[in-house]
């Protein structure tokens, strides 16, 4: 819809060739359906550097279209965004249906033609021309955007059609990961404490020989982590998890605001401040009560144990393990349940001023079909927007020409 707002803005006549029988279907559930608009806080480059390599190609149109400007957007047109203190940005209503009701007033406003219903099978190029062919009709049109998404939520009609779409057109495809995606670890413990969690942790590994440390919530899950400090975790261990290669392990601190000495002197304190209390009930002052039964008995510690029972070696492993808990990540959850997904057409083959193929001109790419993707918080619908309006405004120059 951004694609198709700016290239109708372009005086160019705009269609949506829409596989659902509504637009934005997967709009509607982002931010759990609140719409977690872009990012805020910090300069553009920090903005831009949240992408690690990607954000190269990204440079140019987060420049042109800022997250500044969007939030702007929205506002010119009635929705007002508020920031919360992640820097995460949502419309002040909390209602991604509030999103697309801006963006579907927009697309009335400038004469685009939604044709709902419409699965593409193939696009052909003849001379200057495209025809796109869909189940019901063929469509000749001078450019074409492809805006397809990628495989993640394929219940929201992302199913890669793109993808297939590009590779016929000569198209470079990066093999597809999930991104953004919950963990599963080797240990089952954690399905025991499936819906448990916990507001802030602290992630540690070991990548390439390098630390990677992420920090933010984090809950357990039927088979393993998810939350937002494993989501932006995931992104970075996709590229190292197929089924072949052994485990990678990480280690949570679940108690950041203390470090290791003060929590110790916390601890103590509880001891000889309560020498009846039960271990697993002093623990429960620390992380949740269900996390301290299972940390007990994963651990080794006798939880209806008196705390003036344990031995100082002992407390000291203790703190150890809630400063550092280890797990063992064997792989992601299914990229169906991903946020967004790593991989799509490769970014060598594409302009990074207009978002047009340079091995197929007059077609040009935006969002998720693209092998490009961020973290949490934002980033990757800001993508959906920036490249949106880069692609619209381009195709709608050239056939304004």
């Amino acid at each position: 819809m951004m694609a198709a707002i700016y290239a109708a803005n372009s005086k160019a006549e705009t269609i949506i060739v829409e596989t659902n029988t509504a637009a934005g279907r997967k709009l509607l559930q982002t931010g759990r359906g609140r719409c977690n608009l872009t990012h805020a806080g910090g300069t553009i480059d920090d903005f831009i550097r949240a992408f690690g390599r990607r954000g190269r190609f990204l440079r140019y149109c987060f420049h042109e279209f800022t997250p500044e400007q969007i939030r702007g957007f929205f506002t010119e047109r009635g929705l007002q965004t508020k920031i919360e203190e992640d820097g995460s940005v949502f419309p002040v209503t909390d209602k991604a249906s509030d999103v697309k009701k801006v963006l579907l007033a927009e697309t009335e406003k400038l004469g685009v033609r939604f044709l709902y219903g419409r699965r593409v099978d193939r696009i052909e190029r003849s001379g200057e021309d495209f025809t796109v062919y869909t189940n019901k009709q063929a469509i000749v049109a001078k450019k074409v955007i492809i805006a397809t998404g990628g495989v993640s939520w394929p219940h929201t009609g992302s199913v890669g059609d793109g993808y297939r779409l590009a590779r016929e057109l000569g198209h470079e495809v990066v093999e597809q990961r999930a991104s953004l995606v919950p963990l599963v670890t080797s240990q089952s413990w954690p399905g025991h404490l499936a819906g448990i969690a916990i507001g802030d942790v602290k992630i540690s590994t070991m990548l390439d020989r390098k630390k990677v440390v992420f920090t933010g919530p984090m809950l357990f899950t039927h088979d393993g982590i998810g939350g937002p400090a494993v989501l932006d975790l995931s992104s970075f261990l996709t590229d190292f998890l197929p089924a072949e290669k052994k485990a990678i392990d990480i280690t949570i601190d679940l108690v950041v605001d203390l470090g290791e000495n003060e929590l110790e002197r916390k601890i103590l304190e509880q001891f000889e401040g309560h020498p009846k209390k039960e271990l697993v009930n002093i623990l429960a002052g620390f992380v949740p009560r269900r996390l301290a039964v299972i940390l007990c008995s994963e651990f080794g510690f006798e939880g209806n144990i008196y705390g003036s029972g344990l031995k100082k070696d002992e407390r000291k492993r203790l703190v150890r393990i809630l400063k550092n808990l280890p797990l063992s990540i064997t792989t992601t959850r299914p990229i169906a349940e991903a946020l967004v997904t790593r991989g799509g057409v490769s970014i060598e083959q594409i302009d990074t001023r207009t978002m047009e193929s340079k091995i197929c001109p007059g077609l040009f790419f935006a969002g998720e079909v693209m092998d490009v993707d961020g973290p949490c918080g934002g980033y990757n619908l800001q993508i959906c927007w920036s490249t949106g309006a880069i692609a619209g405004r381009s195709a709608g120059q050239q056939q304004g020409k």
